[in-house]
């Protein structure tokens, strides 16, 4: 997969003997869908489908992530 490169270096360029389609294209890499590991889908990225997505959704709204504290709870929100 290739992305418009924008004008920054910082990426790696196709390695050598390869040709993009055009000097302005760079590779990106393909990442794992952190749910299930397969391939990620543009379409649903950083998943690879939207039953992943919607699983992450589900376990945000449930609570499931959360960063401890050490504040107290606040009694309005009880």
């Amino acid at each position: 997969m290739t992305v418009p490169s924008g004008g920054d270096d910082s990426f790696p360029k196709d390695p050598p003997g390869e040709k993009s389609a055009s000097p302005d294209l760079v590779r990106v890499t393909a990442r794992a869908c952190p749910m299930c590991g397969h391939p990620v889908e543009a379409r649903y990225r950083p998943f690879c489908s939207k039953r992943c997505a919607d699983i992450d959704l589900g376990r945000w709204v449930l609570g499931t992530y959360r960063i401890e504290t050490n504040e107290a709870p606040d009694p309005d929100e009880m």
